[in-house]
């Protein structure tokens, strides 16, 4: 058994020798296909070492490049402080003013029409001049009128020669009448006679008179003194009495007068003014109130409240030398009621409305802003003012309050400057 055993064992030997021998290519046949265990410890230890060397300098490159700034900006001791602009309350005059719309609306206005039918032979006016009463703008073709009035004045004559006639008849009948010549009812038939041949030349002389009226009406003269408008016929139209459109409009323009409304509201108020002082100014701006246009006087109100609008009419007379207001312009009238003397005023920005109502941020010493709660009177659309809960003199935000809270920091910033123009 153990022969067997050799024999076996030298066969394995033999075959393992008479085996070709692989090998690796990089690697000489004489060398060892595995790395003994010291060397494989050698390597792991090696990359442990770059591994944390790489991590120190990444923690290095952090701390001194851009980790830096912020690791070492500190941190805020409390809330920023939120810039705001202020105004202080001051004490003064304020006038209390009503704003309403206006307007502008001539004391008189007259469409100039023909009193007389003809055509028309000349318009003697320039359109948008100041024409003077009795300056005479047109002329319609007066021949007819000539003719009718040298008409009248004939069968005046001949009727006046009868009533001669008759009275120097009447005499004779008188005498005779004396007498008991002739028949009294002759004489009295006479007398009747005579009184129908003076009714006859009083007519003719009343077609005369209307004869030369109308040819006073072929000159068609100004009503009024005002600025007359683009004339509406044209020379060589028929004219006559029942045209609608007449020849020319003319406004009275100096003085002129603004009529606008007041709240019903405010109508008590207005009415005690006018009683005590007899007359309220007003001032006339444009259109946008931007701009001041004249001052006036309001010299009267209307009788009743339009029941549908609960506005009531009032009219100011301005002297408007200059022009500067113009028939059926829109206007804003500014109604002085009353002026209120040592008022506490603050800019319309600085009031604010929320859940207390109306109130104001003030800006304390140590720069805290604290909300105070006030009571607002009359305004205007620059200015406000306080009659409770604010004191002249006191500093209140008016820009920036959106960002602030009771208590909030704040830091007072100028206004903006303007920039001087090129």
């Amino acid at each position: 058994m153990d022969q067997n055993l050799s024999e076996t064992e030298t066969k394995a030997d033999q075959t393992r020798a008479d085996a070709p021998r692989r090998v690796a290519p990089d690697i000489a046949p004489h060398e060892p296909i595995t790395r003994p265990p010291a060397t494989r410890r050698r390597l792991r230890r090696g990359l442990v070492l770059a591994l944390f060397l790489l991590a120190v300098g990444l923690g290095a490159w952090w701390k001194l490049g851009p980790g830096a700034a912020h690791h070492a900006a500190p941190r805020p001791a409390g809330p920023l402080a939120q810039p705001v602009r202020e105004a202080t309350a001051i004490a003064g005059d304020f006038p209390v003013e009503l704003v309403e719309l206006g307007t502008v609306t001539p004391v008189y206005t007259v469409t100039v029409i023909s009193q007389i039918a003809g055509y028309l032979m000349d318009v003697e006016f320039k359109e948008g001049d100041i024409v003077q009463q009795g300056q005479e703008i047109a002329l319609v073709d007066p021949r007819p009128y000539q003719v009718l009035l040298e008409q009248y004045e004939g069968q005046l004559a001949a009727d006046q020669a009868t009533l001669g006639q008759a009275r120097m008849d009447l005499e004779r009948y008188h005498t005779l009448n004396r007498q008991d010549s002739i028949a009294r009812q002759t004489y009295e038939d006479q007398v009747f006679v005579v009184k129908q041949y003076e009714g006859k030349v009083k007519l003719d002389q009343a077609q005369i008179d209307n004869a030369k009226l109308d040819l006073i009406y072929c000159h068609i003269v100004a009503p009024i003194t005002g600025r007359i408008g683009l004339r509406l016929v044209d020379p060589g139209n028929f004219v006559q009495p029942s045209s609608a459109t007449g020849i020319a409009v003319i406004a009275q323009v100096q003085p002129i007068t603004v009529i606008f409304t007041l709240p019903e509201d405010n109508v008590p108020a207005v009415l005690s003014e006018l009683k005590k002082q007899g007359k309220l100014k007003v001032a006339a701006f444009d259109r946008s109130d931007s701009t001041h246009l004249a001052d006036g006087t309001v010299y009267a109100i209307d009788s009743e409240i339009n029941t549908s609008t609960g506005m009531v009419n009032l009219r100011a007379m301005f002297d408007n030398k200059n022009e500067e207001l113009f028939a059926n312009q829109f206007v804003n009238a500014h109604l002085l009621v009353n002026t209120l003397h040592g008022a506490t005023i603050v800019p319309h920005a600085a009031v604010l409305t929320g859940m207390p109502g109306n109130y104001v941020y003030v800006i304390n010493p140590d720069d805290t802003v604290s909300a105070r709660t006030v009571t607002i009177g009359p305004a205007n659309k620059d200015e406000t003012v306080i009659t409770s809960g604010l004191k002249p003199g006191e500093h209140v935000v008016v820009d920036g309050a959106d960002r602030l809270r009771d208590g909030s920091k704040v830091k007072i910033i100028a206004p903006p400057t303007a920039s001087p123009a090129p």
